[in-house]
């Protein structure tokens, strides 16, 4: 009776033994100081390094989580809603009550989310940096990584629908107001009972690049290169 075998059986492994962890993200910026700003408020990250061309942002222990990088030759993208690449880094609070003060903080700073949405494992706040990439602020709904990734992993409700139920930020800032704990207001969001007056219909991030390409017609041409010597 024939065996079968695993892909592990005869062939190299295709992981490392000790798999690395995931240190940084790295952006390529034609405003450095307008990025420093953004991820600062947004997500605590201060910076290490900064300098005109560059910056190396972090939030805890490590050296960096982020970094900023303005090179010579970078210019803005085309149609960066749509375009091929990272669509959005990823903030998680350890807790329901952290993670909404978080949305009242940049509320009152003019700071508001594109899109909420309640995933089911989490329920996370999309916002968009000045350059259009997403930044999601999240909150783990089972508060447990491995209870949430069991559930991504078996559910039935999570294979039919990876996006999730929209859900207005107020209303969940009047919902705990009125009484309601973190994991009621998750149930309640996840039957659709805050939904959006005007939901989203689109799952993109708006392109900031038009508008600005408009208001300073040399950002059309990218990070001018350095002149060379006998020029």
């Amino acid at each position: 009776m024939a065996i079968d075998h695993s892909a592990y059986f005869r062939t190299p492994k295709p992981r490392p033994i000790i798999v690395p962890k995931l240190h940084h993200a790295t952006f390529m910026t034609m405003d450095v100081d307008a990025m420093v700003h953004f991820y600062e408020l947004v997500c605590g990250l201060q910076p290490v390094y900064y300098a005109a061309h560059a910056a190396w942002l972090s939030n805890d222990d490590a050296n960096h989580r982020i970094a900023l990088l303005r090179l010579p030759g970078v210019h803005p993208p085309v149609d960066k809603p749509h375009s091929a690449g990272l669509h959005h880094t990823a903030f998680e609070y350890g807790t329901f009550d952290q993670w909404l003060d978080n949305f009242i903080r940049l509320r009152d700073l003019g700071i508001l989310p594109t899109i909420c949405l309640d995933h089911g494992m989490t329920m996370s706040m999309y916002y968009a940096d000045p350059d259009g990439n997403g930044v999601e602020i999240q909150v783990d709904a089972f508060h447990d990584w491995e209870l949430s990734k069991e559930w991504m992993w078996a559910s039935v409700e999570f294979s039919e629908d990876q996006i999730g139920a929209q859900f207005d930020p107020e209303q969940l800032v009047a919902a705990r107001e009125s009484g309601l704990s973190g994991d009621e207001i998750h149930a309640a969001a996840r039957r659709g009972e805050y939904t959006p007056a005007e939901p989203r219909q689109q799952m993109v991030f708006d392109d900031p690049w038009p508008a600005r390409i408009a208001e300073d017609p040399a950002l059309a041409d990218g990070v001018p290169f350095p002149p060379q010597e006998g020029n």
